[in-house]
């Protein structure tokens, strides 16, 4: 398991308001290089966005699909072809400073998951902390 938190300035709300706009997603997900289609009930349970990883000209199409969603969290599955899929946890929970927004990412299935723990960690910490830096700064900006 990979796990980040953040705190932001921004209220729950505002971070919710951008997870929940499938067609913000590659503008935080370190990775995601563009949006083809998104679900409209996004980002209930079951729901879809259908995207593409990479650099032009080397795009694969893949999909992130919504395993929860209720408030404060919000559960997803992600593939990422031929690297395999990663379930991700991400908890909202206000404080008195503002928001805090943690990440976990859980690797799933081969080949990530053959890379022992220690070294998963210490390769993925700085894109999910990238990833929670775009969060924070798109939902610090975003009208919820």
């Amino acid at each position: 398991m990979n796990k980040v938190t953040r705190r932001t300035d921004a209220t729950p709300a505002q971070v919710w308001s951008v997870l929940s706009d499938g067609w913000l997603y590659g503008s935080w997900v370190v990775g995601s290089s563009r949006i083809r289609d998104v679900d409209p009930d996004w980002p209930q349970a079951g729901t879809r966005i259908h995207h593409s990883v990479g650099l032009w000209p080397v795009l694969l199409d893949d999909e992130t699909v919504s395993l929860q969603s209720k408030a404060g969290l919000l559960e997803l599955s992600a593939a990422a072809w031929p690297f395999g899929k990663a379930r991700i946890v991400l908890t909202i929970e206000k404080d008195d400073e503002g928001t805090l927004v943690t990440m976990e990412e859980f690797v799933e299935t081969a080949p990530l998951r053959w890379i022992p723990p220690v070294v998963q960690q210490t390769a993925m910490a700085p894109r999910l902390d990238e990833c929670l830096r775009r969060l924070t700064m798109l939902a610090e900006r975003h009208t919820a």
